[in-house]
C-alpha cells in the first residue's frame, strides 16, 4: 500500500485525528494518496463507528477502503475514523463534511446523525450503509441497502437443517430496524427450509461488540434447546464460539468468511459492505451517483451477499441451494412472513 501523502492530505489528517479525539473518542485514523492533490483529485471521508478490526461489519466496510487504496490511490484521498461515541456522531460528521467531497456512514445508527449534517453541506455527498431500508433519500445523500436479511435467510435456512435438536434461534446487537428484520428473515429461512422448527424469540444485546453478552445469551439459547444459533454482533462473536465450544453446538459466523477449523461453524454469511463503499467512490468518480435508495444483495445486480459452507452435508448444501434460489427468483421474500 503506498502511504506516500500530498500536502493536503499530510494536514487533513493529523487535524481530522486531534478534532475527532477531542470531539469523538476518536481511536485510529488513515489516509493514502500515490498523486498529486488537484481538482482531480476526490476526497473521500469513510465514517466507522465501530472498529475497522471488529470481524464484522465494520471490518467488512473497510476491506473495501483497503481495496480502494490499492486500485485508486492515485485519484482519491482517502481518510476514516473509526470507534466514536454515540454522543459525537454529529461533530465528528461536521468535521468530515468539511474536509471531503464525499463522506461515506457506515451503520444505521448513524442515520439521524447523517439526516441532520446532510443538509448543512449541500455540495459534499453522503452515502449511508445500511441505514433504515425505507429511508427517504436528501438531495445529497443516497442510501445503500446491504439487504442483511436476504443473508440471514440463507442463515436460518442453514441453521435449521445442520441443527440436531428443532430449535434455532438468533442473537442480535442493537435493535436496529435492519436488524429486526434480519432476524425475522432468519426465522424465515428456518421454517422454509425445515418446516416446524422452533425460533427462540431474538435475543438483542445493545451493543454490537461485547462478548460477555453474547456469550450469556447464546449459552441461554443453547439451554433452552437450540441447537444452531445465528448472529449479527461483531466482535461479540466470540463470546458466541464460547458458548457453543461449551455446549457442543452450532452457529453461523459472518459477514466476513473465516476458515473451517472450529467445528462449532456450520459456515460464515458473506455480506461484502465493502463493495458499497466502493461503489459509492467510484460512482461518484465517474458521474453517476445519486441520491437514491441502492440495494446489494443476492435479489440485486449489484451484489455483496453470498454464504460459505464448512463441511459437506448434502441435505445442508441442499437447503441453502433452495433458500438461494426462492430469494434470487423472487419466490420468497426474507422477512415477510407467507
Amino acid at each position: 500500500m503506498n502511504t506516500t501523502l500530498s500536502a493536503r492530505a499530510r494536514t487533513l489528517v493529523p487535524a481530522l485525528c486531534a478534532a475527532a479525539t477531542l470531539a469523538a473518542t476518536l481511536t485510529a485514523c488513515g489516509s493514502t494518496d500515490a498523486g498529486t492533490a488537484s481538482g482531480d483529485t476526490l476526497r473521500v471521508g469513510v465514517f466507522f463507528p465501530g472498529s475497522v478490526s471488529d470481524t464484522g461489519f465494520m471490518e467488512s466496510g473497510y476491506l473495501g477502503y483497503q481495496r480502494l487504496e490499492e486500485t485508486l490511490g492515485d485519484r482519491l484521498e482517502l481518510s476514516y475514523v473509526e470507534q466514536v461515541a454515540a454522543a459525537d456522531y454529529q461533530q465528528a460528521l461536521v468535521r468530515f463534511a468539511t474536509a471531503n467531497d464525499l463522506v461515506v456512514s457506515l451503520g444505521g445508527q448513524t442515520d439521524a446523525d447523517v439526516r441532520k449534517v446532510a443538509p448543512q453541506f449541500p455540495d459534499v455527498k453522503f452515502v449511508e450503509i445500511g441505514g433504515p431500508a425505507d429511508a427517504s433519500p436528501l438531495p445529497n445523500l443516497a442510501y445503500y441497502d446491504p439487504q442483511q436479511a436476504e443473508a440471514e435467510f440463507l442463515s436460518g435456512a442453514v441453521a435449521a437443517t445442520a441443527s440436531e435438536t428443532p430449535s434455532v434461534s438468533f442473537v442480535g446487537g442493537v435493535e436496529l430496524p435492519a436488524i429486526v428484520n434480519a432476524a425475522k428473515a432468519f426465522g424465515n429461512g428456518a421454517e422454509f427450509a425445515r418446516p416446524g422448527t422452533q425460533v427462540l424469540t431474538p435475543q438483542y444485546l445493545g451493543d454490537f461488540n461485547d462478548p460477555a453478552k453474547a456469550k450469556q445469551a447464546a449459552l441461554a439459547n443453547y439451554g433452552a434447546g437450540a441447537g444452531a444459533v445465528g448472529q449479527i454482533v461483531n466482535l461479540g462473536k466470540s463470546g458466541l464460539e464460547q458458548a457453543a465450544t461449551q455446549s457442543g453446538a452450532l452457529m453461523v459466523g459472518g459477514p466476513i468468511p473465516g476458515d473451517c477449523s472450529n467445528p462449532a461453524y456450520i459456515g460464515y454469511v458473506h455480506t461484502d459492505i465493502g463493495k458499497e463503499v466502493e461503489y459509492a467512490v467510484r460512482s461518484t468518480l465517474d458521474g453517476t451517483w445519486k441520491a437514491e435508495n441502492v440495494a446489494f444483495g443476492l435479489t440485486s445486480p449489484n451484489g455483496g451477499t453470498d454464504f460459505l459452507l464448512c463441511g459437506a452435508d448434502p441435505a445442508v448444501a441442499d437447503a441453502l441451494d433452495k433458500a438461494k434460489t426462492a430469494l434470487s427468483t423472487g419466490a420468497v421474500e426474507p422477512y415477510r412472513a407467507g
